[in-house]
């Protein structure tokens, strides 16, 4: 990966050139009607929606289980019936991770908590059974609020902290290139301050808190909704060896009163199975005239229902093949330019272990025929959701703000621009995806890997509030959204075929 990362060079007037396109792009142009773009059968809201009921019916579709590798087995039959070829499987070992005995108590008193996903695992991070025992683990109870651990001493003992979300929608601005928002929703100071649960202070938190010593932590989800049921993802970077229990905001409070009472001392009950599953890639492919390729993706796993996250991702790129794929049996048809691979991943949420091998074989080798130049990649067509001062959430008809990270040159930034306007992706935002790629952070998105790696991406995602929990269900997906994701990634393939693979990026290869 570094070896591809370390063939682009920085450009001089790359600077002048992204700040001239904003400049140029940051007020949007009215929205232009539905009717305007009219789809075909495969990209019609009723199709896409079917796709995600679908979906939805097979889940939870986690990686290793029953649900997971029918939602691999639909994606390649849906594959297969739009004419792709070269249609399979490819798998990869990855980790589960299942809870049981489960409990949190101050005193005799129960508290309504849920273990933290991929906490109290080996140290190896490898397969095997981890428990608290019959008697739980008791200990003292450090209450560090918001803050840090600084030099407090933890040693032995159980931490407990309010757990921040890091990025609200405001703090993306820095990187806009483009603003499309014909109802003046991203503006509103609710939505700007909104964060959404991706980068949080889980990691650093836990990270210090067992460098210190401490057996126990305890997360209040005090920026979330009245659940507990809130599924972060695997930490690659962190192996949580101690059990963790995530508790709402109310019930935080509820702990905070309680511990005062009974000495600040808490009991964790907590047994982690960990083992080894097979985690699938699942792949098809139009071929076209050269062995340029550009890739549409998404992944097909949950961890609950997952609607939003990502059911409409995977019937996004599912409607992506149907498009391509009967256009390419229509009579006359000529061969595009670019390759077009259409792959859906699962391991999202147990340590991404499929998309580091689809970087190893496919852009770092480069062991397969296959040339990717671009990368195209869709994740949650959702509704705008809020906490309530009740704590509930709410549901509105707003689209949820979306994102689209980029790091193509300025001619395609201004194609991606007017494609946003042109089909209404209502409340998105062009952001410029490059400083990422310099600093090989990556990018907040699944994409991130195949950036990373050199590869210049489109990568539209959201960020809404319930997208890690059981509240993502079918009422939450934004059905009128679902077409114009669609056809925005329609005339975005399209623009890429037409330019030449070595210079899509911003930083040309």
């Amino acid at each position: 990966m570094n070896e591809v990362q370390h063939m682009r060079r920085p450009w001089g007037l790359l600077s002048v050139g992204v700040t001239a396109l904003t400049t140029l792009l940051v007020v949007s142009s009215p929205a232009v009607p539905d009717a305007a773009a009219a789809p075909g059968a495969a990209l019609s809201e009723q199709a896409i929606f079917s796709t995600v009921k679908d979906l939805t019916g097979i889940a939870p579709r986690a990686t290793g289980s029953p649900g997971g590798k029918a939602a691999a087995d639909y994606v390649m039959d849906r594959f297969r019936n739009a004419g792709l070829s070269e249609v399979h499987v490819e798998e990869v070992t990855s980790y589960d991770w299942r809870p049981s005995n489960f409990g949190l108590h101050v005193g005799g008193t129960a508290v309504d908590a849920y273990p933290v996903a991929h906490s109290f695992i080996p140290a190896d991070a490898k397969a095997g059974v981890r428990t608290t025992g019959p008697k739980g683990r008791t200990a003292p109870v450090v209450d560090i609020g918001t803050g840090k651990i600084g030099g407090r001493d933890v040693r032995g003992k159980i931490v407990m902290f309010d757990l921040s979300f890091y990025l609200p929608t405001a703090g993306l601005l820095p990187l806009a290139e483009y603003i499309h928002d014909p109802d003046n929703a991203l503006f509103d100071p609710g939505t700007m301050l909104s964060a959404n649960p991706f980068l949080t202070s889980l990691s650093s938190t836990v990270r210090e808190a067992q460098a210190a010593g401490a057996v126990g932590f305890v997360g209040v989800l005090k920026d979330y909704f009245d659940s507990n049921r809130y599924h972060n993802e695997y930490y690659r970077k962190l192996t949580m060896t101690i059990p963790g229990m995530w508790v709402t905001r109310a019930d935080g409070a509820r702990m905070r009163k309680l511990l005062a009472r009974h000495g600040n001392r808490s009991r964790i009950d907590l047994t982690v199975h960990r083992r080894a599953v097979v985690g699938r890639t699942v792949f098809g492919f139009l071929r076209g005239n050269r062995k340029d390729t550009v890739m549409v993706q998404s992944h097909h796993d949950s961890v609950g229902t997952g609607a939003v996250e990502d059911a409409t991702g995977t019937a996004e790129v599912i409607a992506l093949a149907e498009h391509y794929g009967r256009a390419a049996k229509q009579p006359g048809y000529r061969p595009r330019e670019k390759s077009l691979m259409f792959v859906t991943f699962d391991t999202h949420f147990t340590g991404y272990q499929a998309h580091q091998a689809f970087v190893d074989r496919y852009i770092t080798r480069r062991a397969t025929p296959w040339n990717i130049v671009a990368n195209t990649t869709i994740e949650h067509v959702g509704k705008y959701a809020r906490r309530a001062a009740n704590g509930k959430l709410i549901t509105t008809d707003r689209a949820e703000p979306k994102g689209v990270f980029e790091n193509v040159n300025l001619t395609s930034k201004v194609a991606l621009a007017r494609a946003l306007t042109r089909n209404n992706v209502r409340s998105s935002t062009l952001l410029n995806a490059t400083p990422f790629q310099l600093t090989e952070t990556g990018i907040p998105t699944d994409a991130s890997f195949v950036l990373n790696a050199g590869v210049p991406v489109v990568s539209l995602i959201a960020g809404p509030l319930y997208m890690y929990d059981d509240a993502d269900t079918l009422d939450k997906v934004d059905r009128s959204q679902l077409v114009p994701v669609a056809r925005f990634f329609v005339d975005t393939i399209n623009h890429l075929d037409t330019v030449p693979g070595a210079a899509i990026g911003l930083i040309p290869s």
